[in-house]
């Protein structure tokens, strides 16, 4: 094999490898902000951070895709980020005086801010699985189809857990009213 030259393997028809470009990452910048709002209980500072932590984890070296899905990929790479740190942060000590994260309160109102807060708490409290299918369709917008390949799942058990999610943000936000 030539010097340079990556040997892949032969993927199944209709899904051939091709390379991730990075000059498109930034299509989806705003779909991944979204989601990671979701998994930072609606900091912007922790969801910027986590989002260009993840461009910076998909850009360190070449990635290579089977079909068109740059998006589901993307939030999969998000989503294994957030663990990551996720995880490493609980392996250290908390800081005994934490202040309390400050919204940027010019663009919203002091009850858009509650409201939000409370929908992004109840989604970030939600269990993994119900979480991930709610991030992927309401809060980044995916279709079924997309949010399901880019899960992994059938969009039969997409829509059951999209349902659940669903049904258990409403509790949640019920008991806050």
């Amino acid at each position: 094999m030539p010097i340079g030259c990556q040997e892949t393997t032969a993927a199944p028809a209709g899904h051939e490898l091709r390379l991730l470009d990075p000059a498109t990452l930034g299509d989806q910048l705003d779909r991944l902000y979204r989601a990671a709002l979701s998994y930072c209980h609606g900091s912007r500072e922790r969801a910027e951070d986590l989002v260009q932590d993840t461009y910076a984890r998909v850009l360190s070296r070449p990635r290579f895709l089977r079909g068109d899905d740059d998006v589901g990929y993307l939030l999969r790479a998000l989503r294994n980020t957030w663990i990551s740190e996720h995880r490493r942060a609980s392996r250290r000590p908390a800081p005994a005086d934490q202040p309390e994260e400050m919204e940027d309160a010019s663009a919203l109102q002091p009850q858009e801010i509650m409201e939000s807060r409370l929908v992004y708490e109840a989604i970030a409290a939600l269990p993994p699985h119900f979480r991930d299918a709610l991030i992927a369709v309401d809060v980044t917008g995916l279709r079924y189809r997309e949010a399901a390949v880019g899960l992994g799942i059938s969009e039969a058990t997409l829509t059951s857990r999209l349902f659940r999610a669903r049904g258990r943000v409403a509790d949640a936000l019920s008991n806050h009213a």
